[in-house]
């Protein structure tokens, strides 16, 4: 099989369960995989994971530091033929690690989101200072790449931007036994709304914090979920129920508890949770800028609402949670989305696959 390195900033644990371990099991169906990522906490020993600890302070700054000598290391041990790297920063470094070893592997930048955001709507204000850094790094990624793959048009349009053609747009694994698998449950008796995704400013959690109270006064046996941990945990009502962190098949049922899925994010590369939502057969009433219209169609599906304007967002809010008719039409069309959308976890491994052979094939 093709040895193919993964490198991400995300969190990964183990032993893998649930959604992970069939994304996993996919991919290393069709592959002999390594992958170099992060870790919530020391995680027990798997040859295929090199994942870092958490650092009790500095967590970032100290992951970015030493990930070129962790990837360098990993290269001159595993000998990869491909690295998928998600993340353009991450690819800038990866770059400097296949300098370090001297290896010849292909580097295939994976592009999630509009990589502006991430010092301008992520963590603490401090970031914006490296806007700049920030903003040179991303064209140096994108034209050194041996290969860019895109989830949207959203994300095709910048990688196009910047004079570079993706060789592959699909989106990141939807688990289809969690969200696809079975009939949508009935909506529940309550008007309820849940909110997945990281506590932060680029999914517009303030937003939703603001726009709430002004739900409860129209709707007012109206109920919010909120699923998700960030810097803006401090904001969460005490009035509504939080789950820092849900598995796939737990988010899947509040989904089915709820009767709307709010994702009124300011930037997405494609909003994963809306592909999940819609594959469970409910409205998602979400933000109307970058991969979202992608997924969400204003008045089909569920409704698209300014993720600065929290009046807007109560208005659409209210205008599903005191409509059962109205959430349950647009639920069914959201059904018939998310069958378009969803693959199996093995028609996933097929395009990681097909995405490798292309790159190998290139000269």
């Amino acid at each position: 099989m093709t040895r193919v390195l993964f490198v991400s900033r995300e969190r990964i644990r183990l032993p893998l369960e649930g959604a992970p371990a069939r994304k996993w099991g996919a991919i290393g169906a069709v592959s002999d995989f390594r992958v170099v990522a992060a870790a919530p906490a020391r995680q027990p020993s798997d040859p295929r994971f090199r994942l870092a600890a958490p650092f009790p302070a500095l967590d970032g700054p100290l992951y970015y530091l030493l990930l070129p000598f962790r990837v360098a290391r990993e290269l001159r041990a595993f000998r990869p033929e491909v690295a998928v790297v998600q993340g353009v920063h991450e690819l800038a470094l990866v770059l400097l690690a296949r300098r370090l070893a001297g290896v010849p592997v292909r580097l295939v930048l994976d592009v999630q989101g509009d990589w502006h955001e991430a010092t301008r709507l992520y963590g603490s204000p401090l970031r914006r200072l490296l806007n700049p850094l920030n903003d040179a790094i991303a064209p140096f990624a994108v034209r050194r790449a041996d290969a860019v793959k895109t989830v949207s048009t959203h994300t095709t349009g910048k990688v196009r931007a910047l004079g570079v053609e993706p060789l592959v747009c699909f989106p990141s694994y939807v688990d289809a036994d969690a969200f696809l698998a079975r009939p949508p449950a009935p909506l529940p008796e309550t008007p309820r709304a849940v909110f997945v995704g990281v506590l932060e400013r680029y999914k517009a959690f303030d937003t939703l914090v603001a726009a709430w109270p002004r739900v409860v006064e129209r709707v007012p046996d109206a109920r919010l979920h909120v699923v998700g941990d960030g810097s803006l945990r401090a904001l969460v009502p005490e009035d509504v129920e939080w789950s820092p962190r849900l598995t796939s098949e737990e988010v899947a049922a509040a989904m089915d508890d709820s009767w709307l899925v709010c994702l009124p994010s300011r930037s997405e590369g494609l909003p994963r949770v809306a592909l999940e939502g819609v594959c469970r057969g409910r409205a998602v009433v979400g933000g109307n800028r970058a991969g979202i219209p992608d997924v969400v169609h204003d008045g089909e599906n569920g409704l698209l609402i300014d993720p600065d304007d929290a009046q807007s967002l109560a208005d659409a809010l209210v205008r599903i949670l005191c409509d059962r008719a109205l959430a349950e039409r647009l639920g069914a069309a959201a059904r018939r989305t998310g069958e378009e959308w969803g693959v199996t976890p093995d028609a996933y491994g097929a395009r990681i696959r097909d995405l490798v052979d292309r790159t190998l094939a290139l000269r």
